[in-house]
């Protein structure tokens, strides 16, 4: 069996912690420039010195992302970037472009580099191809089944790596590259500003009624004709691991630390569950499916891995998710009366019961006992976005415990 890496986004230095802390093997992130996440939070050099030092420590690797496809105005900027990120010291570059791979070669020679998804790695001559050239690793296109990929693994290097989307966000466009965005906003999702115009409502309009809209679909709503499905995988770990994959992918550099301290916890749990006895795994697979389900999404889809996917892909009422459970805060500190201490996400008050979520897997009911401000003042709740407050729970939590609600399920 492959050593399995799971590999987890990171928009924020907060998020970075909670996939460390919460079981990811690496983590990926995106700096200031040239990466595909314009709107994520990303990283200051500062921030991403910290983030290293704070995964490296625990035994976790570190990818930065420059996978935009450039232009000339580009080049120049991104040499001097990648001179910055030499004296930083992440574990690995994710490129999509051949202009930005040389120029890494060249400023970075060893450094690991990784080939992007956005590249549209679709065939073994094309892993081939990136390995001669220097690559580590390729990140397969969304659009390969198992069986193509396994006949990838088939004909490469053994020492070459696979990385594969195991959950996330799909996108309507092949391998991401998608030209909507731009043409209808002016923001180029290949310059990393995509506006995700495929999770719009489009109706029909004909050239001599302007004003008349029509629905695509036979209904009163119109229709979301390019909104796919997330993929999710946690059900099919063991074909991901036969199919030869050496790193499990999970999309959502734009995503909580919720989401991600859920999402990373299931998987690992799952993965090591699987490793040591597959019995273990199927008779934790309830569990597994139901924290997936916690997550916000859009329900779930098993993409183009056994076969191309059809209608049911894709969801045509709507294009909002589905939210199950709601952040309320991840403890920073706990102090000598069991008091902790957290930025307060979302409401909620004195005698609420809520859950805290610990990255061991274990979910334990609460009650909040008390709430005070930072001055010591007691509250009956906490209404105003983003308040440090300080709260007993009745259970002592531990930092980066986090805590949830448990929501009306919303579309």
């Amino acid at each position: 069996m492959r050593e399995i890496e799971l590999l987890i986004p990171a928009g924020s230095l907060e998020v970075l912690k909670v996939a460390v802390l919460y079981g990811a093997d690496a983590v990926y992130l995106g700096g200031e420039a040239f990466g595909l996440r314009a709107k994520a939070k990303n990283f200051t050099n500062e921030e991403i010195q910290e983030g290293i030092a704070f995964a490296h420590e625990r035994g976790v690797k570190v990818y930065i992302t420059a996978n935009i496809l450039a232009h000339n105005e580009d080049l120049a900027g991104v040499e001097a970037y990648f001179e910055e990120l030499k004296a930083i010291g992440p574990d690995a570059l994710i490129i999509s472009d051949p202009g930005v791979f040389a120029i890494a070669r060249r400023v970075c020679p060893e450094m690991e580099l990784h080939i992007s998804t956005q590249a549209n790695n679709t065939n073994y001559g094309t892993y081939q191809f990136w390995w001669e050239l220097g690559a580590k690793r390729v990140v397969s296109a969304r659009e390969l089944s198992l069986k193509e990929i396994r006949e990838i693994r088939d004909r490469i290097p053994e020492e070459m790596q696979i990385e594969s989307f195991i959950h996330g966000a799909m996108c309507i466009s092949y391998s991401g590259r998608c030209l909507l965005s731009n043409f209808l906003t002016g923001r180029d999702a290949n310059q990393g500003a995509c506006t995700h115009p495929c999770r719009w409502k489009y109706s029909l309009v004909e050239e001599t009624r302007p004003g008349e809209y029509f629905p695509v679909e036979e209904n009163d709503r119109g229709t979301f004709i390019f909104n796919s499905k997330d993929l999710c995988m946690i059900e099919h770990i063991p074909e991901m691991m036969e199919a030869g994959i050496d790193s499990f992918k999970i999309e959502g550099r734009m995503k909580t630390a919720l989401y991600v301290a859920t999402v990373t916890r299931a998987y690992r749990l799952a993965i090591d569950a699987y490793r040591r006895d597959p019995e273990e795994y199927k008779k934790n697979l309830a569990w597994y499916k139901e924290e997936i389900g916690k997550c916000t999404n859009r329900e779930f889809t098993t993409g183009f891995y056994f076969g191309k996917p059809g209608a049911d892909s894709q969801i045509y009422e709507n294009s909002t998710y589905i939210t199950n459970y709601v952040y309320l805060g991840r403890v920073d500190q706990v102090d000598e009366r069991g008091r902790c201490r957290l930025e307060q996400k979302n409401k909620f008050s004195v005698g609420e019961e809520l859950e805290l979520m610990k990255p061991d897997g274990r979910n334990i009911p609460v009650t909040v006992a008390g709430i005070w401000d930072t001055e010591g003042n007691f509250q009956e709740s906490c209404p105003h976005a983003r308040q440090i407050i300080d709260v007993v729970l009745g259970f002592v939590p531990e930092p980066y415990d986090i805590l949830r609600r448990r929501a009306e399920e919303t579309r």
